[in-house]
């Protein structure tokens, strides 16, 4: 394979881990033992938060009341793109009944998680977003009850454009909580008096880390790591866009990769030349420009079948596809969060307004799991019923096998039936061993 590195990022996204785990595990011991107290303490200690942490309706009033008008049609509109595309994920799953054997029903049934817990997360930039992405499709999915928490901006509460759109979604609760807190408060179920059964949302590595910590004890979304972009692109590309677009997601943090695949050497040289000039055009140029300086890679292979086993191989949270024939790109792209194809669609617009989740896999996650959807709320079951006809071969295949394996208790739930519903008949259930 000719792969030729024309810039090849100097770190990775992993990183020390050890001493944010350890932080994450002493937090969430103190929460558990303490409970709304030590939730309160480290609300004051790390988001400056005195206040009420259960957000009224005047709350919300006063936040619509500082969002102009434009703003709120922009977060419906976009809600409603979320909203929608979920419920008609929400749709595409089916419950069945087949009979398998004469007798013998089998069925699986979709049933919501009682609670969700929603995460939306603060920091440098207000969310409002994200706070559509987790909440919407939770309600897609027909979650009974979600709470959602977002932290305090600057000590003042709720930023005001990130409380509007997490009431336009409709969450029972809003909680005036962020970072680890709010996970463990969610979890378990402090504040609301309703534990979660799940966790979703984006947050910083701390966040990340204490979602990572209660998993199994409820579930999560996704093992979220630092946000991802890879552009495949040929000849036919626009370097301007590409370079454009690679930019946008390094504005995320200082470890954000960026990485361009080309079959283009041409467009290739030419993107890297852009990047540093679309980067120095930022009002803030700083972040974006550490991100490519040390996470950003070109890549220049042979063929496009080249690109696909790159691709691939980094399983990128956001593939972006700016290359000639996309049908062929959907059809042979296997490993991604989610998928951008023409020139046309832009991780933005997956980030923003477009409707499929912006809450994806991240650090090669892609490989085995997709983003969040309205089927991480669902709990696909299963249930059986049999006749007593059914016993006979049913009855006698168990038993046999249990024996084949040992277990003679299970045989012998077998043997009691066939006992009962035939008691005049003999069977070969096995040899005990």
């Amino acid at each position: 394979m000719s792969v030729d590195y024309l810039k090849k990022a100097s770190k990775t996204a992993e990183t020390d881990e050890t001493q944010t785990r350890e932080i994450v595990v002493n937090m969430l011991n103190d929460i558990r033992e303490n409970g709304e107290a030590a939730v309160k303490k480290y609300a004051q200690k790390l988001d400056n938060w005195t206040g009420v942490f259960i957000i009224t309706q005047e709350d919300i009033d006063k936040a619509a009341a500082s969002l102009d008008q434009q703003k709120k049609d922009d977060i419906q509109f976009a809600y409603e793109q979320v909203y929608n595309f979920a419920k008609k994920q929400r749709e595409s799953l089916l419950e069945f009944e087949t009979e398998l054997h004469t007798g013998v029903i089998a069925g699986q049934k979709l049933i919501p998680v009682n609670v969700a817990g929603c995460y939306v997360p603060g920091g440098r930039f207000a969310h409002a977003a994200s706070a559509l992405m987790s909440i919407a499709t939770a309600k897609a999915a027909g979650v009974p009850y979600v709470v959602a928490c977002s932290p305090s901006h600057h000590g003042g509460g709720i930023h005001p454009s990130i409380l509007y759109a997490m009431s336009v979604a409709k969450p029972d609760v809003i909680l005036t909580l962020g970072g680890v807190q709010a996970i463990a408060a969610m979890a378990y179920g402090l504040f609301s008096g309703k534990p979660a059964d799940i966790l979703v949302g984006p947050g910083n590595k701390f966040v990340a880390e204490a979602k990572r910590i209660l998993y199994g004890e409820v579930g999560i979304d996704v093992f979220a790591g630092p946000s991802e972009i890879c552009v495949i692109a040929d000849e036919t590309a626009d370097p301007d866009i590409v370079a454009a677009d690679l930019v946008g997601q390094a504005e995320h943090g200082y470890d954000s990769p960026a990485v361009l695949i080309s079959t283009s050497q041409n467009l290739a040289e030419e993107v890297m030349k852009k990047v540093p000039e679309v980067i120095a055009a930022l009002p803030a140029p700083e972040v974006s420009e550490a991100s490519w300086r040390d996470y950003g890679e070109v890549i220049v292979t042979s063929t496009r079948e080249e690109a696909v086993e790159v691709s691939d191989e980094y399983a990128s949270e956001h593939l972006e596809v700016q290359a000639a024939d996309l049908d062929w790109w959907l059809d042979t792209l296997t490993n991604y969060g989610s998928l951008f194809l023409g020139e046309e669609s832009t991780v933005a617009y997956g980030d923003k307004t477009s409707g499929p989740n912006h809450i994806l896999p991240t650090k090669k996650a892609g490989r085995y799991s997709g983003g969040l959807s309205a089927g991480k709320f669902i709990k696909t079951v299963t249930y059986q019923r049999l006749t007593r006809e059914a016993n006979r071969q049913i009855g006698c295949v168990s038993a046999r096998i249990s024996r084949l394996e040992g277990m003679e208790a299970h045989a012998r739930t077998s043997d009691v039936r066939l006992a009962k519903y035939f008691p005049d008949e003999k069977f070969n259930l096995g040899e005990s061993k």
